[in-house]
């Protein structure tokens, strides 16, 4: 039967899994991952739980990216965007895309084949695989948020009421 968890007994188990499998503290993994989410299910084992918690997000920006990088069928704003990118961007987008792509593809292999320590191995691996990510991320969509910003700014100028 599955086990209801409180959030204090997420962390409790959670330290234990970290001491373990040397994992990054609880409060940086729920900072990255949401896994306090945990508390609000039934589960035996929490490492697949934390995994589907980390699929849940590389999952969205390997999308978002997909989106910036082959918009069929992508909301009206990405086209200002995306015309916008450099080449420079749109590359290290692609091998951003690359890194999320094959993260998603373990996440696969893991919810095919999966173990406590084949689950703490990968969580320990994306984490500082993610820290890594996020740096080559952020000044990418900070660049791109500026250009949708001076956009806005631009037309909103144009209004003549």
């Amino acid at each position: 039967m599955a086990k209801e968890y409180d959030l204090n007994e997420v962390k409790v188990q959670y330290k234990k899994l970290q001491e373990r499998y040397n994992l990054p503290n609880f409060e940086l993994m729920n900072q990255e991952f949401s896994i306090e989410k945990i508390a609000d299910s039934e589960t035996e084992i929490l490492t697949r739980e934390i995994r589907r918690y980390i699929a849940d997000k590389i999952f969205n920006y390997l999308r978002f990216i997909e989106t910036l990088l082959n918009p069929a069928n992508a909301p009206m704003f990405i086209f200002s965007v995306i015309k916008s990118m450099s080449s420079d961007d749109k590359k290290k987008l692609t091998d951003i895309y690359v890194k999320l792509s094959e993260i998603d593809l373990e996440l696969i292999k893991l919810d095919i084949e999966s173990s406590e320590s084949k689950d703490a191995e990968f969580i320990g691996k994306v984490y500082y695989s993610w820290q890594n990510i996020k740096k080559e991320l952020i000044p990418i969509l900070s660049k791109l948020k500026n250009v949708k910003d001076n956009e806005e700014d631009k037309s909103s100028s144009r209004y003549f009421g």
